[in-house]
């Protein structure tokens, strides 16, 4: 059988950990060559490649994409993953947090994609991956500012799918619920009780438990797909079920 994505090669920032590691794992395994954009780009997976990048600086992504292209001679795959989350209401978070966490999770979308776009051109299955969130549809408590910026991501997929998907760039995001990655993990530890706020996050989901990153990799694969062709401008949920299901309570 052949490889899917095999003779195609992948970039995906933030791909030393979390739900990028996972998906750099999963390219990786399908036949791509990957190449793993991260500010620790010595954790990247085995068989990926990494590269020192910060999303965060159109010179730092510049160098990098021209690396990237050095090494593997294109790039037919972008994931935009790289992002940082942010706690609090709308009064919580002050104007440089707010510039900083857009910077980071909505401009580095532009910057990327603007960087790769002549590479993307030049393929015959290009494809742009961005990891939206649950945040983007459904109101969470505490997470203005992040909801905001993945709110951003999943306005821009939809304008850059009506941009380039005649020029045979296909482009869609993934909104996953809330999902079991090394944040979460930091997150809990910062509360008063850890074990309990697990529970909670855990049943904010219908199917009882936090999202893992191997699932959200799964998606992304699908959307980057060549074997998934017609599938552009969409927002696939990963989230058992938060944003579209309303269950009756537990026992009732």
């Amino acid at each position: 059988m052949i490889e899917e994505f095999a003779g195609l090669t992948a970039v995906v920032t933030g791909g030393a950990s979390g739900i990028g590691r996972a998906t750099a794992e999963e390219l990786t395994a399908r036949g791509a060559s990957v190449a793993v954009l991260d500010l620790n780009p010595e954790e990247a997976p085995v068989g990926a490649t990494g590269f020192l990048c910060d999303v965060g600086s159109t010179e730092s992504v510049t160098t990098a994409i021209q690396a990237v292209v050095e090494r593997f001679g294109g790039i037919d795959i972008l994931v935009n993953n790289a992002g940082i989350g942010a706690q609090g209401d709308v009064a919580a978070n002050t104007d440089d947090e707010w510039d900083r966490v857009l910077n980071v999770n909505v401009k580095s979308i532009a910057r990327l994609s603007r960087s790769a776009l002549p590479h993307l051109r030049a393929s015959k299955h290009a494809a742009i991956v961005n990891t939206s969130s649950i945040a983007a549809t459904a109101g969470l408590p505490q997470r203005v500012l992040y909801a905001a910026s993945k709110g951003a991501i999943q306005a821009m997929t939809l304008s850059m799918a009506a941009d380039h998907v005649r020029e045979g760039i296909r482009v869609n995001c993934v909104n996953p619920g809330t999902a079991n990655t090394p944040w979460i993990v930091n997150l809990l530890g910062s509360e008063e009780d850890p074990e309990a706020e697990r529970a909670a996050l855990n049943s904010r989901q219908p199917h009882g438990r936090m999202v893992e990153p191997n699932e959200v990799a799964q998606a992304i694969c699908y959307l980057a797909s060549p074997r998934n062709g017609s599938t552009a401008g969409i927002s696939l949920a990963v989230d058992g079920g938060m944003n579209g299901l309303r269950l009756r309570p537990v026992g009732s």
